[in-house]
C-alpha cells in the first residue's frame, strides 16, 4: 500500500492472464478471449472521491453531493485526465488512468471467473441495480477483490485511457496494449450502479469523451516504479 497526498493506492505485480470472454458468454467485443502480459503498476485503493476531485479541481460536478466520500461523476474523460496531470504535478508522480488491459488485470485479481468473487452474482461486492436506490454509494462499503481494490464493480463506470475498437481483441498485441491509436469513444470499465449483467470482469462499455453521466467516474495509476 502507497499513501500519495490522501490517495492510497496498491501495487499491482505484473504478470499473464486471459483477457475478454470465452465462447458463449458476453458480446462479441469481449472476445476472443487472449492472453495479455502486464507490467508493474499501482492503482488507486478506491475510485476518486468528491473529496479528493474537489480539493485538487476546485469543483464538484457530481449530482449527489451530500457525502464527499462518495465517487466524483459528472466527469468527462478529460476531466478525469486533467485531475491525473494536477495530481501527478503536485506530487511529483506519473499519474494517468488505468489501460484497459490493466484495468481488467486489477479487477479480475487472479480470478478467470464471470465475476472477481465467483461465478454467481453476488451484492456484497457491488453496487447495482438492485441494491443502489439509483444513487452512487460512499467508497469502500462493499467487500474489495483479493487484491484490497474496492468497487471495482458498480457505483460509477470507469474511464480508462483506450479508444474503443469492437474488434481490437483480434488484434491486440499481447504485451502491455494500449488500445487503437484512435476513435471516437473512450473505454468503460466495472460497470454501475444501473445494471447488474455489466459489472461482470470482461464486460466493455464505451462513451465519448465529452459525456458527462452520472454514473461516469474514475480511479488513477501511477506508472511502476513506485513513487
Amino acid at each position: 500500500m502507497k499513501l500519495v497526498g490522501d490517495m492510497e493506492f496498491v501495487h499491482i505485480k505484473g504478470g499473464e492472464f486471459l483477457m475478454g470472454s470465452p465462447e458463449g458468454v458476453g458480446y462479441n467485443d469481449q472476445r476472443p478471449r487472449h492472453k495479455v502480459q502486464i507490467n508493474d503498476f499501482w492503482i488507486g485503493k478506491y475510485q476518486v472521491t468528491q473529496a479528493e476531485y474537489e480539493a485538487l479541481i476546485g469543483t464538484n460536478p457530481s449530482e449527489f453531493k451530500d457525502d464527499a466520500r462518495r465517487p466524483v461523476e459528472k466527469v468527462r474523460w478529460h476531466d478525469a485526465k486533467e485531475f491525473c496531470e494536477k495530481f501527478g504535478s503536485k506530487y511529483g508522480v506519473i499519474a494517468r488512468l488505468p489501460t484497459e488491459a490493466e484495468w481488467e488485470y486489477a479487477a479480475r485479481a487472479g480470478t478467470m471467473t464471470e465475476y472477481y468473487w465467483g461465478d454467481e452474482f453476488d451484492s456484497n461486492y457491488c453496487w447495482d441495480s438492485d441494491n443502489s436506490d439509483s444513487i452512487t454509494h460512499p467508497v469502500g462499503e462493499k467487500r474489495p477483490n483479493a487484491w484490497g481494490l474496492y468497487d471495482m464493480s458498480g457505483n460509477v463506470w470507469e474511464w480508462c485511457e483506450d479508444w474503443f475498437e469492437e474488434g481490437y481483441y483480434a488484434i491486440s498485441p499481447s504485451k502491455d496494449p494500449k488500445g487503437p491509436p484512435d476513435g471516437a469513444s473512450r473505454v468503460l470499465r466495472g460497470g454501475s450502479r444501473y445494471g447488474v449483467n455489466d459489472v461482470r470482469s470482461a464486460y466493455r462499455a464505451w462513451g465519448s469523451p465529452e459525456s458527462r453521466g452520472d454514473d461516469l467516474g474514475f480511479r488513477v495509476v501511477l506508472s511502476a516504479p513506485s513513487p
